[in-house]
């Protein structure tokens, strides 16, 4: 818990000024940390092919997380779905180059993977230069749903919410977390307001509340399924990039696809 605490302190201390200050610097620190992310998903699947699959994966990569809707190549302009289709065929085409050692297992796993982290970033940035009360906004959401999950679930947590994926997590928890979460973007839109009426974000904060905690299952179940413990080191004491932003990640992909900003 110490660790987890002084990591959490010193965390804050080195990240909030740059999302405070956003444009270059928050977009650079966005993109090591996506690329850690990616890299901690392919160690997950195959630990013996992290250099080579990871290479497959970069250029497209960064096509996703690169801060603009189109991306110009010669006369062609090239969007999110091209790119994410042109790296399917190109992932497709590797199965026949190498004789099927690269399998068509392989292949959905690391198309899925990019696109995983790839948009969630990407989205990460838009919200950010869309102006910072959107992202404070989600952040505070979520961390909010996760202390009022901690503290309600300690208090009232008896029965199990989803045992065979995370047994720590309860459904007194997940409630809890919801109230937090309706009280924090309450007090929220008091304090910094939206043009949004309090219901509406009443609405959204129940939305990331339970898209986070879906979430946070999402990973679970991955390091169930690979039979781990942490994603990755980066952060002592809370795991790697999936471990750390595993919430973020699948409400940001949501949050897109309803267009929040």
């Amino acid at each position: 818990m110490k660790t987890r605490i002084i990591t959490a302190i010193i965390g804050l201390i080195i990240v909030l000024p740059i999302i405070i200050y956003g444009k270059i610097p928050f977009i650079f620190v966005t993109f090591i940390l996506a690329l850690v992310g990616l890299f901690e998903l392919i160690r997950m699947y195959k630990p013996d092919e992290i250099l080579s699959y990871f290479i497959f994966s970069i250029v497209f990569f960064i096509g996703l997380i690169y801060p603009s809707e189109l991306i110009q190549i010669a006369n062609i302009s090239l969007s999110k779905s091209d790119i994410l289709l042109l790296f399917g065929i190109f992932l497709l085409s590797l199965t026949v180059f190498t004789k099927n050692k690269f399998t068509f297992n392989d292949a959905g796993f690391l198309l899925l993977a990019t696109m995983y982290v790839g948009l969630s970033f990407n989205y990460l940035i838009d919200i950010r230069l869309s102006g910072l009360n959107y992202l404070l906004f989600i952040l505070f959401i979520i961390w909010s749903t996760d202390s009022g999950a901690y503290f309600f679930g300690k208090a009232f947590g008896k029965k199990k919410l989803w045992p065979e994926i995370s047994p720590n997590k309860t459904v007194g928890g997940a409630l809890g977390g919801l109230i937090a979460a309706v009280i924090v973007s309450i007090i929220f839109q008091l304090v910094y307001p939206f043009e949004f009426s309090m219901l509406t974000i009443i609405l959204y904060a129940l939305l990331i509340s339970v898209v986070g905690q879906v979430g946070d299952l999402v990973a679970s179940a991955l390091k169930r399924h690979y039979d781990i413990k942490d994603a990755g080191k980066l952060f002592p004491g809370h795991g790697g990039v999936l471990d750390r932003l595993d919430s973020l990640i699948f409400v940001l992909l949501v949050l897109s696809i309803i267009q929040f900003v």
